[in-house]
């Protein structure tokens, strides 16, 4: 298991209010669990390589970073969820774990697209960001960071040959889309990208983050609202499709 502080965002501290909150923020859209904690800017993270059993784990490491940082779920003023895409059943562990949380303790949530946590993550002002969506596709989307994050490709499934074409140099691409299709969005965004990262995923701090500052600026959701973001109707194919048929 992982744990450590992060530095609050540098562009935190135009709000005050971004900063004097706390934020629980989840994330199990990968094979990875992670959960963390936003204090007034400072984030404490926990996270796992937990494969298959999210499910079994996520509410201990939920506990044990409340535990840790002597606050009960009711101290908190909102729950933020890595909302997808991703894999079909992690998505809706995290937004059913927030769902829940949220109704117990009355408070608002936040999903965050895990492609924006990625860019977020990332610390370059321009990310192409993709997630291996097998079936030979992928889940992507860019973002450009100036005062804010902008969504420039809004996420989307695509072919990795045939992904949304993108203006101008300079970005980077992260996930694990880079990992299994590298070659593929090189050559689409030939010159374009100056650089990659084909080992990171989305992670609770970055959740943490970008939820905050939606509390911030009063977009919070009732729980109710909690949904997850899927971009597939279908999660396989028939034979006769995959063929071709």
């Amino acid at each position: 298991m992982q744990g450590g502080l992060c530095p609050p965002d540098k562009d935190a501290g135009r709000s005050p209010a971004y900063l004097l909150m706390r934020v629980l923020a989840l994330e199990t859209s990968t094979e990875y669990c992670s959960v963390a904690l936003w204090q007034d800017g400072t984030i404490v993270e926990r996270s796992e390589l937990v494969g298959q059993k999210h499910s079994e784990l996520l509410i201990a490491m939920l506990d044990g970073v409340l535990r840790d940082a002597g606050f009960r779920i009711q101290d908190m003023d909102g729950i933020a969820f890595g909302m997808g895409p991703g894999s079909f059943t992690g998505v809706r562990i995290a937004c059913g774990a927030a769902q829940g949380l949220a109704f117990g303790a009355s408070l608002p949530v936040a999903g965050v697209c895990t492609l924006q946590a990625l860019a977020e993550a990332s610390g370059k002002p321009r990310v192409i960001a993709a997630l291996d969506a097998r079936m030979g596709e992928l889940y992507l989307a860019a973002y450009e960071k100036h005062d804010e994050w902008k969504c420039v490709i809004e996420p989307c499934l695509c072919k990795p040959d045939s992904a949304p074409a993108i203006v101008g140099d300079g970005w980077f691409g992260c996930g694990s889309g880079f990992a299994m299709h590298g070659a593929a969005l090189s050559g689409r965004y030939v010159e374009q990208l100056h650089g990659m990262d084909g080992v990171a995923v989305p992670r609770a701090a970055a959740i943490a983050a970008l939820g905050a500052a939606q509390f911030a600026q009063g977009c919070g959701k009732d729980a109710a609202e909690a949904l997850p973001l899927y971009l597939r109707d279908k999660v396989a194919l028939k034979t006769s499709e995959r063929e071709g048929r």
